[in-house]
């Protein structure tokens, strides 16, 4: 169920703004029709937050399509030009450089970057963001990037991890837990994927597919003798949106 505190009740209205069986319109009717009761400010921040978890799928796809390349944080690369790499494997944004510019770089010089699963989830955060804010907010809004894990990101996004939720929505971050992963290959511990809806995933470094392609990919690199399958976590990690959407408004 959806309340607003501004007391807008007609929730068909923003539902017919979607296409039927778009991610969007699935999210929607989730939170519509949930047991549970979700609260905005207003319908504009319930619209962010839409349009920000289809940012975040169109990012993924995108980085998909590009066939962004896979690599542990021993074998990181990236564009110079924008970014340092760090010795832990990690991308710092250069001084001078503009972070509009850096991170839609990724998405365009594709071939000159590659690292891990966690890390393609945060540059995936930083273009969503960068789409819903434009390049001049964005760039007053995140003045130092560091692209590698949860805890380099920026206060402003500020993703966290929820378990045991109501509900799991299209745009959501899932993880799926290899529990017995060959000690040989600790990359394949497990994979960060992001909820694409209609039953679809995208994990870098094994692609696209449903949750029986990514559990099947990582129980092939399960120590000898493993008898436990590979499991989606009952949990999502997910930005602040209204910290996101509040400062947008406030910023106009």
């Amino acid at each position: 169920m959806i309340r607003f505190e501004d007391g807008f009740s007609d929730i068909q209205s923003i539902l017919a703004r979607y296409r039927r069986g778009s991610p969007e319109y699935e999210a929607l009717g989730k939170l519509s029709g949930s047991s549970r009761v979700y609260t905005y400010l207003s319908p504009e921040e319930l619209e962010f937050e839409i349009g920000m978890r289809k940012s975040i799928i169109e990012a993924s796809l995108a980085l998909y399509r590009r066939r962004f390349a896979f690599r542990i944080f021993q074998e990181s690369f990236c564009n110079e030009v924008y970014w340092n790499r760090r010795q832990d494997g990690g991308f710092v944004l250069r001084p001078g450089a503009r972070p509009s510019e850096a991170v839609d770089d990724i998405f365009t010089n594709t071939r000159m970057y590659g690292t891990e699963c966690a890390t393609a989830i945060v540059i995936i955060y930083y273009k969503a963001v960068l789409d819903m804010y434009k390049p001049q907010l964005f760039d007053r809004a995140f003045t130092r990037i560091v692209l590698m894990n949860w805890r380099d990101m920026d206060p402003l996004i500020d993703p966290k991890t929820y378990r045991g939720l109501a509900d799991y929505l299209p745009g959501d971050c899932r993880y799926v837990r290899n529990p017995e992963v060959d000690p040989l290959t600790p990359e394949w511990q497990g994979e960060n994927v992001i909820d694409l809806g209609s039953g679809r995933y995208y994990g870098h470094g094994i692609g696209l597919g449903d949750l029986d392609f990514f559990i099947s990919a990582l129980n092939r690199n399960r120590r000898e003798g493993a008898q436990v399958s590979a499991y989606l976590v009952d949990a999502a990690t997910r930005p602040d949106f209204r910290v996101l959407y509040l400062y947008r408004k406030n910023a106009s």
